[in-house]
């Protein structure tokens, strides 16, 4: 008997081992071919009914898809307007967008979204207003949110969720 727990403590100290050095992200943008843009009817890979839903929308159009999309949403009784805008630059780089947005006078704050480094870019000019960028494929995506006419709310929350939506669904 004391043979076999003998042996068990044995082949688990042969298995245990330490590793040196220092963990590191996988690469979450291994895929550089995957395309983000409008194809099938969707933009950033999601439909306009999962935009609708992320977003808590009673009401939306799509008045334009192309190199962007843009998208008009509706909420509540009286209802209260949501721009959307969703974009992918095939080459661009997180860097050169945090650059323009800090420029633009966005408030820039680093996030990491679906293990991925990316940033939100608040900027309340004809409403709250914010947009989350992340490194995907080739490029960068982006979502831009604002609450057309009003100062109050979490545009940042909102286009953080469609940008993770976007990213878990290349998953």
């Amino acid at each position: 008997m004391w043979i076999g727990a003998a042996l068990s403590a044995l082949i688990v100290a042969g298995c245990a081992q330490t590793v040196p050095g220092t963990a590191q992200r996988e690469d979450a943008n291994a895929d550089s071919g995957r395309s983000y843009g409008y194809v099938d009817d969707s933009c950033g890979l999601l439909d306009d009914s999962t935009v609708k839903e992320t977003l808590g929308a009673d009401e939306l159009a799509r008045p334009y898809s192309g190199a962007v999309c843009q998208y008009v949403l509706s909420r509540g009784a009286a209802p209260a307007l949501i721009d959307v805008t969703f974009s992918w630059f095939a080459t661009g780089t997180l860097a050169r967008e945090r650059t323009l947005a800090e420029r633009r006078g966005g408030v820039v704050t680093d996030i990491v979204v679906e293990r991925r480094p990316a940033f939100t870019a608040r900027r309340d000019v004809t409403g709250a207003a914010c947009s989350a960028t992340a490194a995907a494929g080739s490029g960068v995506v982006s979502w831009w949110v604002q609450y057309r006419g009003r100062d109050a709310g979490e545009p940042c929350v909102a286009a953080e969720k469609l940008l993770t939506a976007t990213l878990r669904s290349d998953m």
